[in-house]
Order: C-alpha cells, then sequence, then structure tokens
C-alpha cells in the first residue's frame, strides 16, 4: 500500500490501551436505506460514543502515551476534538486549554468549559487557533494533542475501523468523514489491511475542504475556512503535513464532497428515518448515498461520527429552515 506511518499493529495497541476510556459502538442495519439501494447498508453508531464524537479515541490514546509530569495538554480545534481531550485529560488530572476559531457553535465551546478545560477562542480560522496551541507549547510547556496529524491519534481513530470489521465482516463499501485525515486515516488503514478489498470512499463538505483541494494539487495546499453545516469537518490540513495528507491519498478509493442542502437531507434523513440525531458532519455519510454520489456496491456502511449539533439548528435543518436562519444571524 505505500504508506505504512501508523499500522494495523499501532491500532490493536491502541485498541488495548483504551478499552477502558471509550465505548465499543454498535453498527445497525438501515432498513430505509437498505431498501433504498437494494444492497444491506449499515450504519456506525459512533455518534453515541462518549462525548458525542470518535474524537475520544484517539484523544484517550495520545493522553495515556504523555510522559509523567505533563505540565498540560493544548490543541487546535473546531469543537469535537476539543471536548474529547478535555475529557481524556480531565481523567488523568492534566490541566487543558483548547483553541479555537471564532467560527466554532456555542454548544461546542459550552462543553468543553464544563468538563474543566479552558476554550481559548483566537480569530477566524483553525490556523491562526493552531499558532496559539503552538504558543502554549512553546511558552508554557504544555504538550501538544493535534487533533489528526499525530500518531497516537491515528491509531487511536483506527481502532472504530477494527470495529468495524468485526462488526461487517462482509463489508464491501465503508463511507467515512474527512477533515485533517485523522479519521479516515485510521479508519482506512485498519479497514484495508484486514479486507483490502473494501472500498474506502471519504466524504467531506463543498464548502472549504481542505483535504480533497491538497489531494487534487498533489500537495498540502491552505483553503479558507467557510461556515457550513459539517462545521467540523472545517480547518486545513497543515502545510507541514506529515501523516494524513499521504495516508489518505494512499488508502481512500475516493473523496466526494456535498453541497449544505445535501448535507441536510442526510441530517434529516438521520432524524427522521433512522430516529438518529447527527450534526451535519456525522451525517455526510448517508447524504452522500442519498445525493448519488456514492453507488454502493455489496454490503455498505457509513459512519455516524458525530452529534454535537445545536438543537435550535438540528430542529431549523429538520424543519427546512436553516437558510433563513442562516441569514438572519448572518
Amino acid at each position: 500500500m505505500g504508506t505504512a506511518f501508523v499500522t494495523l499493529a499501532d491500532i490493536e495497541a491502541a485498541r488495548a490501551r483504551i478499552a477502558a476510556d471509550i465505548v465499543v459502538t454498535p453498527t445497525v442495519d438501515s432498513p430505509s436505506l437498505s431498501e433504498k439501494f437494494s444492497v444491506p447498508v449499515r450504519l456506525k453508531l459512533e455518534h453515541r460514543q462518549t462525548t458525542g464524537s470518535f474524537k475520544l479515541r484517539g484523544a484517550s490514546n495520545a493522553v495515556a502515551l504523555l510522559s509523567t509530569g505533563t505540565r498540560g495538554v493544548t490543541a487546535a480545534s473546531t469543537g469535537n476534538h476539543g471536548r474529547a481531550l478535555s475529557l481524556a485529560a480531565k481523567r488523568r488530572g492534566i490541566p487543558a486549554v483548547i483553541c479555537m476559531s471564532k467560527l466554532v457553535p456555542e454548544n461546542k465551546l459550552a462543553e468543553i468549559r464544563r468538563l474543566g478545560a479552558e476554550a481559548r477562542i483566537v480569530g477566524a480560522s483553525q490556523d491562526e487557533a493552531q499558532v496559539e496551541a503552538e504558543r502554549l507549547v512553546a511558552e508554557d510547556g504544555f504538550s501538544m494533542i493535534p487533533p489528526f496529524d499525530h500518531p497516537a491519534t491515528v491509531a487511536g481513530q483506527g481502532t472504530l475501523g477494527a470495529e468495524i470489521v468485526e462488526q461487517t465482516p462482509d463489508v464491501e463499501t465503508l463511507l467515512i468523514q474527512v477533515s485533517g485525515g485523522g479519521l479516515a486515516a485510521g479508519v482506512a488503514m485498519a479497514v484495508k489491511t484486514l479486507r483490502p478489498n473494501v472500498r474506502v470512499i471519504g466524504v467531506s463538505m463543498a464548502r472549504g475542504a481542505a483535504m480533497k483541494a491538497s489531494l487534487d494539487a498533489g500537495r498540502p495546499i491552505e483553503v479558507e475556512e467557510r461556515e457550513t453545516l459539517a462545521d467540523s469537518l472545517g480547518g486545513g490540513i497543515g502545510l507541514d503535513n506529515r501523516l494524513t495528507f499521504a495516508m489518505c491519498r494512499d488508502l481512500l478509493d475516493d473523496l466526494v464532497l456535498l453541497s449544505e442542502d445535501e448535507i441536510a437531507a442526510g441530517v434529516r434523513h438521520a432524524y427522521e428515518q433512522e430516529q438518529e440525531i447527527a450534526e451535519g458532519a456525522g451525517a455526510v455519510g448517508i447524504a452522500a448515498l442519498l445525493a448519488g454520489k456514492v453507488r454502493p456496491k455489496g454490503p455498505t456502511v457509513a459512519v455516524l461520527s458525530g452529534r454535537n449539533i445545536a438543537m435550535d439548528l438540528h430542529r431549523a435543518i429538520v424543519c427546512g429552515t436553516w437558510r433563513d436562519a442562516r441569514e438572519r444571524a448572518a
């Protein structure tokens, strides 16, 4: 496969390391999607993970590997990684400062603060927040726990892929969220190593998809961060990306992009047909199927990666009034 920065052995070691810190989330049949596409479609309910997203896997693994005497941990985050890192640090009695842009929704800031971490708002992009996190490392001696481009984070996220193969051993098509690439890289490595013939399709939003733009350019590039219903997929991949760009390039079979209306349709379907509350980023796998961006072949798994959506926004999406609400807030 060419890329072996994080291996299945690393992922299995992470799985043992974080077993007491995470929930093994279920994979369930979707009768509505299975009937629509005439193949078995299953949903990996990772949005039921503690802290409401997959991010706890990578954060818990990275924090568990820190040396004793760590002064504190920090990271730039669009919200879900910060929430996960806050809990992982709290469990081990370590201070945490989470650096975020002003685009991060208030409900995610509130949860980070509730878990005892400091939520520090810096600038209008993840790149600006990253500068502050790096300052904390350089000047205050904090340990950086990156949300994606770090071997321990990728290995932790990869445990989700190992679970998918165990729960759906005949999987042929897998849809996985792509932002900075930590989840996609880890999951693809686990799945492709255990089941080399599985098609692993990355899914992101059309508004500011940094990994897609970088893959198209053949190198990491900067992309303007824009408001989107899939806010958890925002942010860059880092111009000095050392890990996830190459892994996504080598391991993903495709990466498709969705419009805002298509993302909204995924959120609505998750609620109305599956009785699941998913944030925009969490529902993009369903959305890609509904939009015809991915044609499922054989048993298919779509990951619901997160549920941390403001409920007023969720109601607006379900009712079809989210565009009006966004215009009023602008």
